[in-house]
């Protein structure tokens, strides 16, 4: 007998309470980037991974220990927990690694090629189908992202490229990530459990990253800095990457990618008000387009079509 295996988070549609807390973690996300950038003259980017992940660690701990949540019970998370953490804390060397080569415009696209990888792992080995509509959503998607960023770009030379090159590799291993959480007991895991694999298993990596690198800090980073490295080890870490484990394990992970799409724009956005940069009508069609993708990928025809139907029924 053949058939299709489909996970019940394969199969389950968006919640409105999903949609909504996919928007919250989407705009945190898209601050975060500014975050990052102003903390920049201050700590450099190795070092802010490891104050993020060093920060993020006890907020899982507590929030973990108010759920009950046994930590160091035998559950068979392990080598998945210790591959997925070793996995995230590369993804995170090669992004910052790449932002020093390629331009912060330039990374946000390439790395929002994820939900690419993601759609493409769900489709060969979590059981999930993509109809022809929704592929091309995630397209929409895509190009709403490259309008609102401003692609392509002049002069970019073999440095930029391979810039380029590291970010899409740091898109593919959040995408793994991603995949394995799906596809492994880290499933069954309570989220607190599963992102503190990733969180603590990460902390040496950075730790060799930043010696590696020779990155120090030279001077007290200021107020502002002092506060926006909270938000990102305390919010953006310890809290909404819990949330994003949650809607992972309870969701489909090729659509909840898609929804990831939006987190630039919400960067763009925020660059406007915190940083002065322009908007400009390119903005608004992007918006547009990434609305209309996000559409194709969501709407409930799609959705059903996910489940390719047993030739023996």
């Amino acid at each position: 007998m053949s058939s299709t295996t489909i996970t019940p988070s394969a199969m389950r549609a968006l919640t409105p309470g999903a949609v909504a807390l996919m928007l919250m973690l989407c705009l945190s996300w898209g601050f975060n980037q500014i975050a990052v950038k102003l903390v920049l003259p201050d700590v450099p980017p190795m070092l802010q991974a490891l104050v993020r992940s060093s920060g993020a660690l006890p907020v899982l701990l507590l929030i973990g220990w108010l759920r009950g949540v046994k930590f160091f019970e035998r559950d068979g998370t392990l080598w998945a927990g210790m591959t997925a953490g070793v996995i995230f804390g590369i993804e995170f060397v090669l992004i910052y690694r790449g932002l020093l080569l390629t331009s912060a415009s330039r990374a946000v696209v390439f790395l929002y090629t994820a939900p690419f990888f993601v759609a493409l792992g769900s489709y060969l080995f979590l059981g999930e189908r993509l109809r022809a509509s929704q592929w091309a959503g995630l397209g929409l998607s895509f190009a709403g992202v490259a309008l609102a960023i401003g692609v392509p770009q002049a002069d970019v030379d073999a440095s930029v490229l391979l810039g380029d090159l590291l970010i899409v590799a740091g898109a593919a291993l959040w995408a793994t990530t991603t995949l394995i959480i799906k596809a492994t007991a880290l499933i069954r895991a309570p989220a607190e459990k599963g992102l503190g694999y990733q969180v603590a298993i990460s902390i040496p990596i950075f730790v060799f990253a930043a010696w590696f690198s020779g990155e120090r800090i030279t001077h007290i980073p200021s107020a502002l800095s002092l506060s926006l490295l909270a938000y990102q080890s305390f919010w953006v870490v310890g809290l909404t990457f819990t949330l994003w484990f949650a809607l992972v394990k309870a969701y489909s992970a090729s659509k909840l990618s898609a929804f990831t799409f939006i987190t630039p724009l919400f960067g763009v956005a925020a660059s406007y008000f915190i940083l002065h940069d322009k908007l400009t009508l390119a903005f608004g069609a992007a918006a547009v387009l990434v609305i209309a993708g996000l559409y194709l990928v969501n709407r409930p025809e799609a959705a059903r079509a996910e489940i390719a139907p047993d030739p023996n029924l």
